[in-house]
């Protein structure tokens, strides 16, 4: 091990957690904001059980306007809402405010993507045994879509991993933080190579629970 690395291990486990909860916080903000999101826009679009032609143009085009942001530009945008929110501009918890802003519309649009690949006589089966618009979503639309939803989740989660990367480029914190001020700033190859290792093997991880998961929940298996 050079004295390069074994000088910022102490750092190091501070920027994965940093980063964890930076991610954390991201993926909770789209599933909770996101995933309601995703299956509204569903419902609003045309053929289905609450169709309605203006406020699915309304919805799509904000989902899709927020989606079109650069992040390092919507980052910089929201600095000022991030001061209101978290009170800073600058460490994880600032950084988590745009990291959320950008999961909810991302997911939104994973979430109605994975609904319209239910068959459309599931859905039509269950109006005709006089379910409600709830029970439809949790017990048709979300337990027929739930491994491709789970998968969904784990693109987010990949996706935004990097995303929390650039985050620490401009004061966020976390393992981007730790590359920038070491790897780029000191010219420490070394340590930019242990940041990029750790950040695959994080991506392999998200990714293998993601599919493991999504495997099992999966009914054609």
């Amino acid at each position: 091990m050079s004295e390069n690395i074994a000088a910022i291990l102490p750092e190091l486990w501070l920027a994965i957690g940093q980063t964890a909860l930076m991610l954390g916080i991201g993926l909770t903000a789209a599933i909770v904001i996101g995933g309601p999101l995703g299956v509204l826009l569903f419902l609003l679009g045309p053929g289905q059980s609450l169709e309605n032609k203006w406020a699915f143009i309304t919805l799509n085009w904000i989902v899709n306007t927020v989606r079109s942001f650069p992040f390092i530009i919507l980052l910089v945008a929201l600095v000022p809402f991030t001061r209101v929110v978290a009170g800073t501009s600058i460490g994880p918890l600032a950084a988590a405010v745009p990291l959320s802003f950008a999961a909810i519309p991302y997911l939104a649009r994973l979430v109605d993507q994975c609904l319209r690949e239910v068959p459309r006589g599931v859905i039509e089966a269950a109006h005709a045994m006089g379910a409600s618009e709830l029970q439809i979503v949790w017990r048709v639309l979300v337990l027929e879509a739930r491994s491709g939803l789970v998968l969904a989740l784990t693109v987010l989660a990949v996706s935004f991993l990097s995303y929390s990367a650039i985050a620490g480029v401009v004061g966020g914190g976390g393992i981007g933080d730790l590359a920038i001020r070491y790897g780029y700033y000191r010219f420490q190859t070394d340590v930019m190579v242990l940041t990029v290792t750790v950040l695959v093997v994080m991506v392999q991880i998200l990714q293998f629970v993601g599919s493991t998961v999504a495997r099992r929940l999966d009914k054609r298996g």
